[in-house]
Parts: C-alpha cells; structure tokens; sequence
C-alpha cells in the first residue's frame, strides 16, 4: 500500500495532558507537510490551531474525553465551542457505563445530540472497545448507525487497550454500509496501518506513523 495512501488516512494525534503549543505546531506543520487527513488535539489549542493552518489542514478535537461520564449538557456544550473556535471534526466518547446499564436509549440521544450540534462538521463516536463485551460493540454499531454521526471510533487511547484486528472486522461485519470506521491506539507500525485499512478502518487515530516516515527520510 503506497504510504502517501496511509497518510492520508491519518489523524496525526497529540493528547498528551502535558502538549504544548510548540509540540502541537510541530505536528500541525507535519500533517500539512504529510498530507494526513487532520491532526487530533486538545479543544484549548483548537483556535490557535485553525488560525496557524488556515485551510491547509483539518483541525480534530476531542470531546468528553477520555473518560465520557460528563453530562450531555457539557458534551454539547464543549462541541459548540470546539467547533466556533475552529474545530473540523469531533471525536466524542460516549458514556460506557449507560451502555453496560443496557441504557440504549439515552446513549443515541446523547450522539444524536451531539451531531446536531456538530451541524455539518464530522462527528466521530468513541466507543472504548476495551471496556466492552462483544454484544456491546455490536449494539453500538447499530446505535452509532442510528445517530447520524459519521464514524465509530474505537478507543481513546487513554483505557486498557487500544484498536484490535478483530475489532476492526467486527465492525465491518456489523456496521450498516454508510457508518466508516476509524481505528485508534496502539497503531504501531506501517504493517499494522495497512491490516487496519484492509480490515475496514479509513481513519486511523496514531501519531506514529509519521514518526515512521521522518525517520525513514
């Protein structure tokens, strides 16, 4: 798989508690030198972010992250500021323990709510693979099919365990045909990015594989 193809792919991340505004430059000047699809970053830098790229990069953000327990009053909220301050695309996380509650319902609306707030902007739905049973997953890729939001996500990157093959075909297998899958955390290598593609992924949350490439030049 040509690696311009990967890149391309790729939402170049950096949340780290402790990321600075020149380390979230430096990987902003890499997605725009690399062609990666946005870079995924804290909402403090996402103003400074979108006013340094301009149109030459989308700018992703995190919301409810990493832990998804806030209230849906503050995930909307912190979407709606995401977004005016210059946000492209959002990756929220849903509330894992509504899901294990069996609380279907609520976990819809809460997406639902938050694409409405997202208005035309990409709205990517965190599921945390790691902290959940198969039928869970399953119901999510129905739940997130049902919401109108754009992509299920994996992981966060931040729990026990990160983006897994056989999640990936998991979520080919179940996900209705509009709904695209973005596969996050533990994407160590250009072997790992292409099995994740082939699998069904067409985002690919890692910081990575840049690395990889700046050090093969």
């Amino acid at each position: 798989m040509d690696i311009d193809q990967i890149l391309s792919k790729v939402d170049h991340t950096l949340l780290a508690q402790d990321a600075t505004w020149p380390q979230i430059q430096a990987i902003c000047d890499d997605g725009m030198k690399y062609k990666t699809a946005s870079v995924c970053i804290p909402a403090a830098f996402v103003k400074q972010a979108k006013e340094y790229v301009k149109d030459r990069l989308a700018i992703c953000t995190v919301i409810g992250f990493p832990n998804g327990y806030s209230t849906t009053a503050t995930k909307v909220f912190e979407t709606k500021d995401a977004i005016e301050n210059g946000a492209d695309e959002i990756d929220m996380v849903i509330h894992v323990g509504a899901l294990r509650s069996m609380q279907y319902d609520e976990v819809l609306a809460e997406i639902k709510a938050i694409k409405a707030a997202c208005g035309d902007k990409i709205l990517k739905v965190i599921i945390e693979t790691c902290l959940l049973t198969e039928e869970e997953k399953i119901q999510m890729c129905r739940i997130v099919g049902e919401s109108g939001a754009d992509y299920i996500k994996t992981s966060t990157g931040f729990s026990t365990g990160g983006a897994t093959k056989e999640d990936i075909a998991l979520f080919a297998k179940h996900c209705p045909k509009h709904l695209k899958i973005k596969a996050a955390g533990g994407i160590k290598t250009i072997a790992d990015a292409e099995d994740f593609i082939r699998l069904g992924a067409s985002r690919l949350g890692t910081s990575r594989i840049v690395k990889i490439v700046k050090e093969a030049e």
